[in-house]
């Protein structure tokens, strides 16, 4: 694996009385997307508030693309884009006209940003509409803009917060092949979102934030391996459900969910009991079964076990 463009180690923030995050750490390598996902207030955007050098830590420390992000702030600002969850480029001006901006913005010469503006224009497939004012564009065509835009310095680094929020599915889709080229290329993505599915989809590992500290890492598959499967079981007679739930429970040591009448889940420990055992269980306890399965977890369910809260971010 690539050698870690993103290092943080033991950060520490706290507002007033509020302690945002109380330990934290957090590696990325290069070429890779790294999803971070916590409940309200478990400390995911102060820590990448940090990680972009919008604010300091109390304690600890971080490196971006080798740079210390309080001591050399400048050359980490250098080396990332930072895209939020609303588009930030201006309406009344056209495509071309922003990344153009942008790019003097960033201190480059006339002729390299208008260079720059044209590469980016065709490589998110927005030259057709260069000409066009921003105020005509797609949401998605807007959200493709403004990734252009946060790569005018082709960065080692992405933040990207939320950025398919309020779009369809198919511009969803657009944004996360933009994100997939830019890998390709090398560039690091720290992504965050209220999308599990997306964080499924796109992020090679996943940071799993609560009460200001990494509380799980791992790829989406072993997070979900991590957890375990989960039993569902659809019963013949749904009046025995009462006893379902107690032969479930002494199998998995939780007490099952109600999926609808008649249908119960309850996930299972590592290791846990195999199909052909809560078959028989069942029959000892005299409940009848129509179907019992065994399933992977999905990234919401494992994001719920992990932390117990139902919001995954912010």
């Amino acid at each position: 694996m690539a050698d870690p463009v993103v290092v943080a180690e033991g950060l520490r923030k706290s507002f007033g009385g509020v302690r945002a995050l109380r330990g934290l750490d957090l590696s990325v390598p290069a070429g890779t997307v790294c999803g971070v996902l916590g409940p309200n207030g478990a400390g995911k955007t102060t820590a990448v508030r940090i990680l972009a050098t919008l604010c300091d830590p109390d304690a600890g420390h971080a490196r971006v693309a080798g740079y210390d992000v309080v001591r050399e702030a400048g050359r980490v600002r250098a080396r990332i884009g930072l895209a939020g969850q609303y588009a930030a480029v201006d309406e009344k001006l056209t495509g071309r006209a922003n990344l153009r901006m942008f790019g003097r913005l960033c201190h480059l010469p006339r002729r390299a940003a208008h260079r720059r503006a044209d590469e980016l224009l065709e490589r998110f497939g927005l030259l057709e509409a260069a000409g066009r004012p921003v105020g005509g564009y797609s949401g998605g065509m807007r959200r493709r803009l403004d990734l252009a835009t946060s790569l005018i310095l082709r960065p080692a680094v992405l933040f990207l917060d939320e950025p398919t929020t309020g779009l369809d599915p198919r511009a969803r889709g657009e944004v996360w092949a933009a994100v997939r080229e830019l890998v390709a290329d090398g560039t690091a993505v720290l992504l965050t979102t209220q999308y599990l599915e997306e964080a499924d989809r796109l992020a090679d590992a996943i940071a799993v934030i609560d009460r200001g500290k990494v509380i799980a890492t791992g790829t989406p598959d072993g997070l979900k391996a991590a957890v375990g499967d989960r039993l569902d079981v659809v019963l013949e007679d749904p009046a025995a459900a009462g006893r379902a739930a107690a032969v479930l429970h002494a199998l998995a040591g939780a007490a099952p969910a109600v999926a609808g009448a008649g249908r119960l889940s309850v996930a299972l420990p590592a290791g846990g009991p195999r199909l052909a055992g809560v078959v028989r269980e069942l029959d000892r306890a005299g409940v009848a079964a129509a179907d019992v399965s065994l399933r992977r977890p999905s990234l919401d369910e494992v994001f719920l076990r992990l932390t117990g809260r139902g919001e995954p971010v912010r």
